[in-house]
């Protein structure tokens, strides 16, 4: 599970579905800054077979189709709020320490 969460499309998705509510396919993608149509196929596909997301088909013509949050992927909404305050609050620190980082290695050689 936590390959799952832990993948990037993964919380985004999450995460913007926690957000927005339920929606459509292009509305997710258009949201979604980078993701490729097969990427967010794919991550919804497997968001769905975990039980966090569900698929709902309206019967209409054409076909509309929208992805909500369920039940289990309600309550992942805290945690991932959480670890994105996180990443914002300390991103300065990491950048920080990449520089350092990569400062000290290329002077090691």
């Amino acid at each position: 599970m936590l390959d799952r969460i832990g993948d990037k499309w993964s919380i985004l998705v999450l995460g913007e579905l926690g957000k927005e509510g339920p929606c459509r396919f292009t509305q997710l993608r258009n949201r979604l800054s980078g993701v490729s149509e097969k990427m967010l196929t794919q991550t919804l596909r497997a968001l769905e077979r975990d039980g966090l997301v569900r698929r709902t088909v309206y019967p209409a013509v054409p076909v509309r189709v929208e992805y909500g949050l369920t039940p289990l992927g309600e309550t992942l909404r805290v945690p991932l709020k959480a670890l994105t305050e996180w990443s914002v609050q300390h991103l300065p620190e990491v950048l920080a320490a990449h520089d350092a980082y990569d400062h000290r290695d290329e002077h090691a050689g």
